[in-house]
This record gives C-alpha cells, sequence and structure tokens, in this order.
C-alpha cells in the first residue's frame, strides 16, 4: 500500500480487482500471478502472449513469476516453522520503512 501511496486502490483490488481502478495492463499481471497461484501448471504461451500485448517484457515477466515462488515459499516457510505473525501496526510500519529506505537496513 505505501509503495502506491494509495490505499484504498489497493484495497479495491484486493477485494475485486476487476471493478478496480487499476490499470488493465496491471489487472492482466495480477490475473496471471493469480493462475500461477492456483493453476500453475494450466499457465501457457497464451498467458505469457497476454502480458506482452500490455507491455510487458519476458524480464518483467520473469520477475512476477520470481517474485510470486519466492512469496509462496517464505509463505509456507513462515507456516510451517510456526514463526508468529507480527501486529497490523507493525506490518504498517515495516511496509512505511521499506516504501522510503528499500530493503536495505
Amino acid at each position: 500500500m505505501e509503495l502506491l501511496g494509495d490505499e484504498e486502490l489497493v484495497w479495491g483490488a484486493i477485494r475485486d480487482l476487476e471493478s478496480s481502478a487499476f490499470p488493465e495492463a496491471d489487472k492482466a499481471l495480477l490475473r496471471f500471478v493469480q493462475k500461477m497461484n492456483h493453476q500453475c501448471a494450466q499457465v501457457s504461451d497464451a498467458d505469457i502472449a497476454l502480458l506482452h500485448q500490455h507491455g510487458f517484457t519476458d524480464e518483467a515477466i520473469y520477475d512476477a513469476i520470481s517474485v510470486c515462488a519466492l512469496f509462496n515459499f517464505y509463505n509456507r516457510w513462515i507456516d510451517g516453522s510456526g514463526v508468529s505473525d507480527l501486529p497490523a501496526e507493525a506490518y504498517k510500519q515495516s511496509g512505511k520503512r521499506m516504501a522510503r529506505d528499500g530493503y536495505a537496513r
């Protein structure tokens, strides 16, 4: 939310991507990521071609696939290892810090 600077835009996409104010290209990328999460074996050349039509390069698509895969790994690791969740305010402050400073500490 912090990186986009518009919390309502993010919540709109979470609640209903199709009616959100996200640009169509971003919606296409988020649909692709959703397919990666729920139907990975069905991802096809046609899915990649659609992203190319929306202006995404192979490098950008590779980055989206990598981020999706890494966050799946991290979430499974956190759930499986018993690492507890932080309070909501801690996540919000962390998001502000990352938006301001990046991932470096």
